[in-house]
């Protein structure tokens, strides 16, 4: 068990200045506004990628309201309307989508035209959106045809991803350079971008789901989650992002929400080198790990022991996961030494970190633990530069299908594959899945790959996370999801 540790009421209490001068001050300490017109709003992850949809900032774009896809992800996870009203299958690599009438921010039309031009940037981005291969091509103003190179039974699912936003040609400057400001389609547009310290955005008039009821945003990237529930205490912020757990007993009940998500945070190890190119040495951390302590202590009950890559708020994974396949034996470490980081965007990580120091010192390795901003981190992470990494990712954040994570985390080809994954079972087991076009019958054939990936052991599910969103107390309709795709709609005011 961890030493024990002073109140975290109180360290909270005592810890970070508030975020002075972050906003500009329009309102009492309990967050009601003077005006009621614009929304203020604390982010935990600054832009990565200068707010390009083909990465990781493709999820800020959607929260904010900025950017759409033709489609979306409704409660079920299934495929609903967005930019396409409608679609049907042609045939096994062709659908069709109809358009419905929008404007982007801009002020020109969303065509069969634009979409194309857009989906077919997306295409040809590196890495590719949602693992996605496609070509589309306008049928005439409304309609547009995509096809795949290989049959894709989950088309429309997979069009949902917030990485194939559709944008308008001003967000294409040169071959490499992507632009969201004033090229989206969503109810708010994206103004002015700050660095990494804030963005302004104002609302679309124009908008094809009707008027927002805020007159715009303003959000400010606040890394330090301490400063984050500050400013929601102090009335600063109306929305604060990923409220620590730690600071959440210094929130009133009705202030803040938390939402059951298909967020996972695991220990991720180098498959391709290092210690961790050894299958025992694998074997032996991941029979180290106390999962319950890590859910218990570091989540104070704000999460679930990991069970698998799929939580429990994947409905239809629970209690059906096989026992992982192929596990090696575990071999004594005897001292060695090996990297272990994470980022502090998500303040409980190194806190999760220290504790798997802990227990993996006491097993007899000898760990380095490594702690930056997440955007400093994750080009020498892809780089294979840790040997461990602690991750909390999403596991249908990109396109709502289950195997798309399988897919793009863990086998060879894999565009976010931290634990640089590459077994030839894993990537057969995932092709299976991939090919399955029935819904129950894909659902089986993930766990079965989820299986495969596990028993490598260069995974390692920790915790199901349950997400802690501030919410001042005159805020209304803020849009909580498990996708953790939306914040901010047409009906979210203060």
């Amino acid at each position: 068990m961890p030493a024990p540790r002073p109140s975290r009421l109180l360290a909270a209490l005592l810890a970070t200045p508030l975020l002075a001068g972050c906003f500009a001050s329009s309102g009492e300490a309990d967050g009601k506004p003077a005006d009621g017109s614009r929304l203020r709003v604390a982010l935990a992850f600054p832009p990565a990628e200068r707010l390009s949809p083909y990465g990781a900032d493709a999820t800020i774009l959607s929260r904010l309201g900025i950017t759409e896809s033709l489609t979306a992800l409704d409660g079920n996870g299934t495929a609903a309307p967005a930019l396409a009203s409608s679609w049907r299958r042609q045939d096994a690599r062709t659908w069709q989508f109809t358009l419905r009438e929008a404007t982007f921010h801009d002020g020109s039309e969303v065509t069969a035209d634009a979409v194309a031009a857009s989906l077919g940037r997306a295409a040809h981005a590196r890495p590719a959106p949602a693992g996605v291969t496609l070509t589309a091509r306008a049928v005439d103003k409304h309609r547009i045809r995509v096809s795949t190179g290989r049959p894709d039974p989950i088309l429309p699912l997979r069009l949902s991803s917030p990485g194939l936003a559709v944008l308008s040609a001003k967000a294409y400057r040169g071959k490499d350079h992507v632009d969201p400001a004033g090229a989206g389609t969503g109810p708010f547009v994206l103004k002015k971008v700050t660095g990494a310290t804030s963005a302004t955005l104002d609302r679309y008039d124009g908008y094809w789901g009707g008027r927002a009821q805020a007159a715009g945003i303003d959000v400010r990237f606040v890394p330090d989650g301490t400063a984050r529930t500050n400013a929601l205490r102090s009335g600063d912020t109306d929305i604060a992002e990923a409220v620590p757990v730690a600071q959440a007993a210094t929130l009133q009940p009705d202030t803040r929400r938390e939402t059951a998500t298909t967020r996972t945070t695991s220990l991720l190890l180098n498959h391709r080198s290092g210690p961790f190119a050894d299958a025992r040495l694998r074997a032996a951390a991941r029979a180290t790990v106390d999962t319950s302590a890590l859910a218990k202590d570091v989540y104070e009950g704000h999460a679930d022991r990991g069970t698998g890559i799929y939580g429990p708020a994947v409905g239809w994974a629970e209690g059906r996961h096989p026992a992982p396949v192929g596990r090696a034996t575990p071999k004594r470490p005897e001292g060695t030494r090996i990297t272990l980081a994470t980022y502090d965007n998500r303040p409980e990580l190194p806190e999760v970190a220290q504790v798997l120091k802990q227990q993996l010192e006491k097993a007899g390795f000898r760990v380095e633990l490594v702690v930056r901003e997440y955007a400093r981190l994750e080009s020498d992470a892809l780089a294979g530069k840790f040997d461990a990494f602690v991750l909390a990712r999403n596991s249908l954040v990109d396109t709502g299908d289950p195997v798309a994570i399988l897919a793009g985390d863990y086998t060879c080809a894999g565009n976010y594959n931290l634990a640089l994954l590459c077994d030839k079972d894993v990537d057969r087991a995932v092709a299976e899945a991939e090919r399955t076009a029935d819904t129950v019958k894909r659902q089986d054939a993930a766990l079965r790959a989820e299986a495969r990936v596990l028993g490598t052991d260069s995974v390692v599910p920790l915790v199901h996370q349950r997400v802690i969103t501030g919410v001042g107390r005159s805020v209304k309709g803020v849009l909580l999801d498990p996708y953790e795709r939306t914040l901010i709609g047409t009906g979210t005011r203060r």
